[in-house]
């Protein structure tokens, strides 16, 4: 498959999960302050739902062209230190698998009935704050250099 197919691909996943992500760190909270419990109840519910069925996907497909467009980068990440390039793909990386990781947890969280408001919260929280690192990071990584 063409580069370019992958990066488009892995844009287009990413806008979907950080937008997401977003939504529910920096929108649901305040609008969480002027809908009544039971109407936000069935509000986030049905995002949720809906976030349930969707976010796999979406995920399966980020993280799928992210290995892809890696690989092309494979030579320069054996010595990743050798570049500012290198240094900032291998922290995106590591910071894409920690946001893996907080979702699996979540998951299981979830499974298991133990998801609850300020778990729950925290988790979003600092996947917000990696997401946010990590577009920061892609875009530095044909910008910086040292």
């Amino acid at each position: 498959m063409p580069y370019y197919v992958i990066l488009v691909v892995h844009l287009l996943c990413a806008f979907v999960f950080v937008g997401t992500v977003f939504f529910e760190v920096l929108m649901l909270p305040s609008v969480r302050r002027n809908v009544s419990p039971t109407a936000m109840g069935e509000v986030e519910l049905a995002i949720g739902d809906r976030a349930r069925r969707l976010m796999p996907w979406v995920l399966a497909l980020l993280y799928a062209a992210g290995v892809a467009l890696a690989w092309q980068y494979r030579a320069l990440l054996v010595h990743p230190l050798q570049s500012a390039f290198g240094v900032l793909l291998c922290l995106k990386i590591v910071l894409a698998i920690s946001v893996f990781a907080h979702f699996g947890f979540a998951m299981r969280l979830r499974r298991h009935g133990r998801l609850r408001g300020r778990t729950s919260r925290r988790l979003h929280l600092s996947v917000f704050v990696h997401v946010v690192a990590i577009v920061l990071m892609a875009k530095a990584l044909f910008h910086v250099a040292w």
